[in-house]
């Protein structure tokens, strides 16, 4: 292929096509990913999957006709044709289905043999901590890990700025003038009825944020007012009654320890009495003093009677 698009690698073509044309389509890709959310629909799981990539279509072609334009124009001095962006992006979508899984089994099998090997690598350094032997480990195998990844997205640049490259043979010659160059690429932005533009704008991001506020599902429960149910009031809180019942409870308080302390001072006296009195001695019962004179008294006189009746005899 001879021209300008011959004196430029298809590696650097790919990129300076396809990064621009992602940052282009991103932030309407969020908002979309917003409503599915707020839909209930996870974008990275189906169906709400398959909604993102049926709505991206429209933003990845109109994304890549814009990158592609712009890039003919500046660095190929070219004009692309204007079916160039819907012709790179259905080329682009064969590419991916062809592509992407062997990445995906290709990158994946980078990733498992690497860390085989560094596992059986840190086998012979077993006394090495854990800390070190994490970083290590992670060293060790995401180094060869990166590397294929990146030879794999290089190879993808390469076979997507090849499929750019084709259209630069259906291209014109662009002016050779700077000021013309740069007259055609404000004119691919800037729309010559920029009000309408500015309407057409600000009507749809109304109308997308009506469309998240609807979908949006309601978090705080409002019950009917038949299902509502009596709730206690919570009294006021009044300093002026909170202080008086705090005084009433002090009043008591000293009351009571006034009356505590007149009731030890009178029975501090008795006690101070008591203590300078003699200690009295047991003194027996009135009925055990009688009982042991009587015993002693009736045994002399069995003593005397048996002596008189001995006499006699």
């Amino acid at each position: 292929m001879s021209g300008p698009a011959s004196n430029i690698s298809a590696i650097k073509l790919g990129l300076l096509v396809a990064w621009p044309a992602f940052w282009i389509g991103v932030p309407l890709k969020l908002v979309i990913s917003l409503l599915l959310l707020a839909m209930g629909m996870h974008p990275w799981e189906l169906p709400g999957l398959a909604f993102l990539l049926v709505l991206s279509i429209p933003i990845d072609i109109w994304a890549l006709n814009l990158s592609t334009k712009t890039v003919f124009l500046e660095r190929l001095r070219m004009k692309a044709p204007d079916s160039a962006g819907l012709a790179v992006w259905w080329q682009a979508m064969l590419l991916n289905a062809i592509y992407l899984p062997i990445l995906y089994v290709v990158g994946g099998g980078a990733v498992s043999i690497s860390k085989s090997i560094a596992a059986w690598i840190l086998e012979f350094f077993k006394e090495i901590p854990v800390a070190e032997r994490i970083s290590i480990e992670l060293v060790l195998w995401g180094t060869p890990a990166t590397i294929a990844l990146l030879v794999l997205v290089l190879g993808w640049l390469y076979f997507f700025g090849k499929i750019v490259k084709r259209q630069a043979v259906t291209a014109v010659p662009g002016d050779a003038a700077f000021t013309s160059i740069v007259r055609q690429w404000d004119l691919m932005r800037v729309p010559a009825d920029q009000p309408l533009v500015l309407t057409a704008i600000t009507a749809v991001g109304v109308f997308l944020v009506l469309l998240l506020w609807a979908f949006m599902p309601v978090t705080t429960p409002h019950p009917h007012e038949s299902e509502k149910k009596d709730v206690a009031k919570v009294p006021v809180f009044k300093p002026t009654d909170v202080l008086q019942k705090t005084e009433k409870v002090i009043a008591k308080a000293e009351a009571a320890v006034q009356s505590l302390e007149e009731k030890a001072a009178t029975e501090s006296p008795k006690d101070e009495k008591g203590k300078g009195k003699p200690v009295a001695k047991d003194t027996p019962k009135p009925g055990t003093e009688s009982v042991k004179p009587m015993k002693a008294a009736v045994a002399p006189e069995k003593e005397h009677s048996h002596g008189a009746e001995d006499h006699k005899h």
